[in-house]
């Protein structure tokens, strides 16, 4: 493989869709060696394989029972054992086709985090390891999703972050950009299985993407906020068809990209938490909000009603995975007192989102004007500067994507 100076280095990274049989990790390991045969240097990323993941959740709550939740610590070695099993077949089926290959896990390849298990964060990255194969002439094989933090102890980055892997690695060495490779061949307006008129971008700026992400799009939404950061291109692209994706970048946006509104975010797994009879003082939200982040749980959605009699109801939205976590939380702090805590399910978001609605008034009356047509009731709405956040119950979501894409005219190219 060329090292001249000619050639562009590239971080790859492909999910667990795309490695989910020795079968596809074969084919994903050729084209891995005709693209390192064109001179460009590689670095690979790559998920644990298919439903690996969950298998070993199932085995670690077979392991301590029903009742007892295993140690997170325990949890974070066990889980990044999937993307090293994944890595070293990939490095495995790379050297069959005559292709010299190695994998690293997280710890071999520099990647330093803070110490929260089950959602750590990227410190940094020494790439003095990963510098001195690809000199040699080696494709890298880097196990995603994981790292190591001060104490010496495996930590994992969270459900989906391999992407954050990837694009962390391009930003410390300065790669050309980033190719995320995947089940769908792109970004688009909304998701296409539940809007059939759904159109695929050519590409998108970091800011709409971000904000795409953190409702539930394809991307994990803190690689695009590292992307956007270190300026990192970032590339989403399909694994199995070779068609066009969609680049996501902060250069000068296209015509496209100067619509009001880019696209519909929908994420379907949406808790609510209403801590009801919280007395009305400063210092209720922090105080409420406070334990919540100290366990790595995020939150979105807040709502304070107004005041009756001294007291108020204090409600906010988490991921339904969370939703149990973050129930315990609130109730096991001891900074507010509160009447009751209440839980509920079987709610999702549905965004519209869009830079040019910064500077132009009437989306939101015509959100809400498309929503009502459709029969869909919003239970709590937020917004940023580039988009608006309804919640809705999840058996509407359907109706509401499809009205919001009809209204905005999404399907539309020009």
């Amino acid at each position: 493989m060329s090292t001249g100076a000619d050639s562009a280095l590239v971080v790859q990274k492909y999910g667990g869709s795309s490695v989910s049989t020795a079968e596809k990790i074969r084919s994903i390991a050729r084209k891995i060696c005709d693209r390192a045969r064109t001179g460009d240097r590689l670095v690979v990323t790559v998920s644990a394989m298919g439903d690996s993941t969950d298998d070993l959740i199932r085995l670690a709550n077979a392991a301590t029972g029903p009742d007892i939740s295993p140690p997170l610590r325990e949890m974070d070695t066990l889980l990044s054992t999937g993307e090293l099993v994944s890595s070293t077949l990939m490095a495995m089926a790379i050297h069959s086709l005559q292709q010299d290959a190695v994998s690293l896990s997280g710890q071999q390849a520099g990647i330093r985090t803070n110490a929260i298990h089950g959602s750590a964060r990227i410190a940094s990255i020494d790439t003095a390891r990963i510098n001195r194969e690809l000199d040699a002439g080696r494709i890298v094989i880097v196990a995603g999703f994981q790292g190591l933090d001060d104490t010496g102890d495996v930590t994992t980055l969270g459900r989906g972050a391999s992407d954050t892997t990837a694009v962390a690695l391009a930003a410390a060495l300065s790669a050309e950009r980033c190719e995320i490779y995947t089940d769908v061949d792109g970004i688009y307006t909304t998701d296409p299985r539940i809007v059939p008129g759904a159109r695929k971008l050519s590409e998108i700026g970091y800011e709409e993407m971000l904000e795409m992400a953190s409702l539930g799009a394809k991307m994990n939404p803190r690689s695009i906020e590292l992307a956007a950061v270190y300026e990192v291109p970032v590339l989403v692209a399909s694994t199995f068809d070779d068609v066009p994706g969609t680049l996501i970048h902060g250069g000068e946006p296209t015509m496209e990209l100067r619509r009001a509104v880019t696209g519909i975010a929908i994420d379907k797994n949406v808790a609510k938490i209403t801590v009801r009879g919280v007395e009305d003082r400063p210092g209720v939200a922090g105080g409420i909000l406070q334990p919540l982040a100290d366990d790595g749980i995020s939150v979105d959605v807040i709502v304070q009603n107004t005041s009756d009699d001294g007291t108020t109801d204090f409600t906010f939205t988490v991921g339904e995975a969370d939703a149990q976590r973050a129930l315990s939380a609130v109730e096991r702090q001891g900074n507010v007192q509160f009447r009751e805590v209440a839980q509920g399910g079987e709610l999702a978001k549905v965004s519209i989102v869009g830079t040019g609605m910064q500077n132009g008034p009437g989306y939101a009356s015509t959100m809400f004007t498309a929503l009502a047509g459709a029969g869909v009731n919003i239970d709590m709405i937020t917004t940023s500067e580039i988009r608006i956040t309804c919640i809705v119950q999840r058996s509407d979501v359907s109706a509401a994507a499809n009205a919001l894409h009809d209204a905005f005219e999404l399907d539309r190219t020009e």
